[in-house]
């Protein structure tokens, strides 16, 4: 067995949301924390966009009419708005027997995790073994459109999309569930060339994605999917969690990530 922190934060902003993510690394690194399970969600709602994204990809104006923000990850893949769903990062040290030995194998590792947790929600999912490649060059801003490599699928749906990040810090992972809600929603925040390529976005995506609720017919609420997450990181990884909270230095350093960072626009709006 191996010991880690669980942490349950409030919803928070996408800035704070991030900045925590990083901050914890950070603080991992120097030894001053454990490897850490963080379960989290957003207050507002918010589009996040894979570090390398266009920013150019936002439609503002759409964006601010709904009342929602927009962050940039440290992560890459393509956008997500942030809602209706539970969020994960896992965040240690790149020898931690959980995420020793690079990207593919790691991911893999996790996504044993994931895979108990949602099939003890009912679900009869899937793992997609091998990513697909589009079958034209579109880049489609959309992350949930297509899965990749080990992530979770219901009946060729993409179900949970998570990304990670290895950085000399250690290792970061993050991803999303979505329990209910309208999966095209991310449609009215994405730039399009016209209404009907919009509309087009949106009926492809509901034919490539989808939500607990939409899969089993009841909503499941957050503290029960939660709970789910962390017995499948207890039994599939062997993990033992100490629950816990973000310590002063942890607060402080994510504070300061967030004026510097993830809510300025030189890394929010970068091309």
């Amino acid at each position: 067995m191996t010991t880690w922190r669980l942490l349950h934060t409030p919803a928070a902003t996408g800035a704070w949301n991030m900045a925590v993510d990083e901050s914890i690394l950070e603080h991992i690194y120097r030894g001053e924390s454990m490897p850490t399970l963080r379960l989290y969600s957003w207050n507002p709602p918010c589009l996040s966009l894979g570090h390398a994204q266009p920013f150019a990809d936002v439609d503002m104006e759409r964006l601010k009419l709904h009342g929602w923000e927009v962050v940039r990850r440290a992560t890459g893949g393509r956008a997500i708005l942030h809602t209706d769903e539970l969020t994960y990062s896992v965040t240690g040290r790149e020898d931690d027997p959980v995420l020793v030995g690079g990207i593919l194998e790691s991911y893999n590792r996790i996504a044993q995790a994931l895979m108990y947790a949602v099939r003890e929600l009912g679900l009869p999912v899937e793992m997609k073994e091998h990513a697909d490649q589009p079958a034209t060059k579109n880049q489609n801003p959309v992350c949930f459109e297509v899965p990749s490599t080990y992530e979770i699928t219901v009946n060729g749906k993409k179900l949970i999309g998570s990304a990670q990040a290895r950085k000399k810090e250690g290792v970061l992972q993050h991803g999303s569930l979505p329990l209910t809600g309208d999966l095209t929603r991310i449609c009215q925040a994405l730039v399009f060339k016209d209404e009907a390529a919009r509309e087009v976005a949106s009926q492809r995506l509901l034919t490539r994605a989808t939500t607990v609720q939409s899969v089993i017919g009841v909503e499941k609420d957050w503290e029960t999917a939660a709970q789910a997450f962390i017995r499948g990181f207890e039994v599939q990884l062997g993990i033992s969690f100490e629950s816990g909270v973000l310590s002063p230095s942890e607060e402080k350093r994510a504070a300061e990530l967030v004026k510097e960072k993830y809510a300025h626009p030189s890394w929010t709006e970068k091309s």
